[in-house]
């Protein structure tokens, strides 16, 4: 109870920020110490329209009081796009001085966010490059053309949502959601990571990496949480994939953490919850208790550029605040076999394209 008063009331916590900050108060104290030509890639969600539902029994911490996940009363609608919480995490970004690299499926969409920037920041450098997060082959092309742009990065975003009422199937025949949510920010950040360890080294600027996760991943009950059955599930429940994909986002977290650790390499990763974001085109009636799209970017652009952060790693914040996500998302055993399994899906994904 206490919690969800802080929330509604926008308390700030120990950061000295809180539920109703935003993304350009959390970073504004920050522009003065950032280092010059920081370079970012932020992923941003499909340009997609979805019903989210919500349970009408949930406890404080988030969980339902419930079996499965069919207890719903009301939907929520959202209208995930380069305009979302991405687009306004790029932009404040592009504020601070960060030269932006955005991967986009939309290239028109794309460009449109990119003048709507430009108009505010007439000197911000935005490179924009295609991809499909839930192809395997269109990551790789992305990774390979950025490569091929010998600029540095410092930060990595990755931020895209997507939610499926109904069940689909990527072009690799693998779950949408569980594909463009996890897997493709899971080779992202494989294919990307030694530019990073590279450009900390070289500059001796500390690389970060953002997971963007949510809330729901509590939701996620251990024996809902099986590797093939989220690739190809025989009872597909929208909700449930989102939630499985952003519990693994925090797994993955973890599990990159440990490993960049044991490296020693300069570069962190930790995990972000947004909150319940209120956008142009949602009717529900709690909105009072939604963020704006503003105050949804403002966690991963303050764990992005905060100072006081440096050498935070492996951790999970809302609100601008380190937070605690659930003990499943906090099983060392479960990051691991997740990302072994990752891992091999990927290599023989890879070596079948190639042959």
């Amino acid at each position: 109870m206490k919690e969800t008063l802080r929330y509604l009331a926008g308390v700030a916590g120990p950061s000295g920020f809180g539920s109703s900050s935003t993304a350009e108060q959390v970073t504004e104290d920050c522009s003065s110490s950032l280092p010059s030509h920081l370079t970012a890639i932020v992923t941003v969600s499909p340009n997609s329209i979805f019903f989210f539902h919500m349970p009408n029994n949930s406890s404080k911490h988030g969980r339902t009081k419930r079996k499965g996940f069919k207890c719903m009363t009301y939907d929520v609608l959202y209208n995930r796009a380069t305009s979302g919480i991405g687009g306004e995490t790029a932009r404040v970004l592009a504020k601070r001085g960060v030269r932006l690299v955005i991967p986009a499926r939309d290239l028109n969409k794309g460009q449109e966010a990119k003048e709507r920037i430009q108009k505010e920041c007439p000197n911000a450098e935005i490179i924009l490059l295609e991809i499909d997060l839930s192809s395997f082959a269109s990551v790789k092309r992305f990774c390979y053309e950025f490569l091929s742009l010998e600029l540095p990065l410092n930060l990595l975003i990755n931020n895209a949502g997507k939610f499926n009422q109904n069940l689909e199937y990527s072009e690799d025949k693998i779950e949408m959601t569980f594909a463009t949510n996890y897997l493709g920010h899971f080779l992202l950040t494989e294919l990307l990571m030694e530019k990073m360890i590279e450009t900390a080294e070289q500059t001796g600027i500390q690389g970060r990496i953002i997971n963007v996760s949510s809330v729901l991943h509590s939701w996620v009950k251990r024996d809902e949480f099986h590797f093939k059955e989220m690739l190809n599930p025989k009872r597909y429940h929208g909700t449930r994939a989102y939630a499985q994909s952003k519990l693994a986002n925090i797994l993955h977290a973890k599990e990159i953490a440990r490993k960049l650790k044991s490296k020693n390499a300069k570069v962190t990763i930790n995990t972000v919850h947004p909150g319940i974001v209120k956008t142009d085109s949602l009717f529900f009636l709690a909105s009072k208790l939604l963020k704006s799209v503003s105050q949804g970017a403002s966690t991963a652009c303050y764990v992005a550029l905060s100072p006081s952060l440096v050498g935070a790693n492996g951790n999970y914040f809302a609100d601008c605040n380190e937070s605690s996500c659930s003990a499943l998302a906090n099983s060392e055993y479960e990051a691991h076999k997740l990302w072994k399994q990752s891992r091999a899906l990927l290599h023989k994904q890879m070596f079948r394209s190639s042959s």
